[in-house]
């Protein structure tokens, strides 16, 4: 429940692993107190074992630590893949090994994909084959969150796969506390204000599987009983620009208002990408701290 620390991220994945603590110093020495455990970093450890002590020991040095994660993702990585059993099983001890990761990393809340099912062929792009897909893949990975004490997040982005009506059923499915959402403002951004332009994200990836978009401006509404952590970041609704916040037209008011009322809010994220987005470090944290005043930022 609010208040709840703030998590920065870095696209650690675009600079050298020597570069690595210098950013860490960066975001420490304007005042952040937490990062996040990125894909990129996970795939690093995953590549090679030693960089989970190697990195916990950058982080403590800086007074830092990580509070939430988010799984690596690719088409076959996300939980609506349509794959066969032996390959669920196979996808499902990939994930079990990345919640040991970030349980052992002290992190708490994982971020993944349900999916997107416009990067699949027509006969595997049903709804149901999806949600189908993603409950198998969660019937095999949730008793390991519960035995970890992770909470497993689905983000809501622009596609039929990851609506708060698809997010919701499949909740509905799952009533275990192991399973939360991770509310994405910029993504939720897409599917309202897309609505002003004749090409978005989320006009392109209705378009591929022939339906209109359902635009919708209540998203976080719509998801905030089971909201666990977030990603919060801007744009102008057209494309997914991960811009501090006040660069787009995110109504940030009414996001931080709801945000407060989530019952199970365990930390808030800040995805503003500082390389891809080409945003300042020290202007992200002084944004952030003026957003959530309250808040362990």
């Amino acid at each position: 429940m609010y208040p709840v620390p703030v998590t920065y991220l870095y696209d650690f994945e675009e600079v050298s692993e020597k570069m690595r603590p210098r950013i860490m110093h960066e975001f420490a020495a304007n005042g952040a107190k937490h990062l996040v455990y990125t894909a990129g970093l996970i795939r690093q450890c995953l590549h090679n074992m030693t960089n989970l002590e190697r990195m916990q020991k950058e982080m403590a040095a800086e007074g830092l630590t990580f509070v939430d994660a988010h799984v690596p993702y690719e088409n076959e990585l996300n939980l609506n893949a349509p794959v066969s059993p032996a390959r669920r099983r196979i996808m499902a001890k990939y994930q079990k090994l990345v919640m040991e990761m970030t349980a052992y990393m002290g992190v708490k809340t994982l971020t993944v994909h349900s999916g997107n099912n416009s990067w699949f062929t027509p006969e595997q792009c049903s709804l149901q084959q999806n949600m189908d897909n993603v409950c198998a893949m969660l019937d095999l990975v949730l008793p390991t969150a519960e035995e970890l004490g992770i909470t497993y997040c689905m983000e809501n982005i622009w596609f039929q796969t990851n609506t708060p009506d698809f997010l919701n059923a499949i909740k509905e499915k799952f009533p275990t506390d192991a399973l939360g959402f991770c509310y994405d403002a910029g993504h939720a951004n897409e599917m309202d204000k897309g609505r002003l332009y004749e090409d978005s994200n989320a006009g392109r990836a209705f378009e591929k599987v022939g339906i209109p978009v359902p635009w919708d401006d209540h998203i976080l509404e719509k998801l905030l009983p089971n909201v666990v952590n977030c990603h919060l970041h801007d744009n102008m609704g057209q494309w997914d620009d991960h811009k501090i916040p006040g660069k787009g037209n995110v109504n940030w008011d009414h996001i931080i208002s709801l945000l407060k009322q989530a019952p199970r809010l365990q930390c808030i994220q800040s995805e503003v990408h500082p390389y891809h987005a080409n945003e300042s470090i020290r202007e992200i944290c002084e944004t952030f701290r003026k957003l959530l005043p309250e808040t362990d930022a």
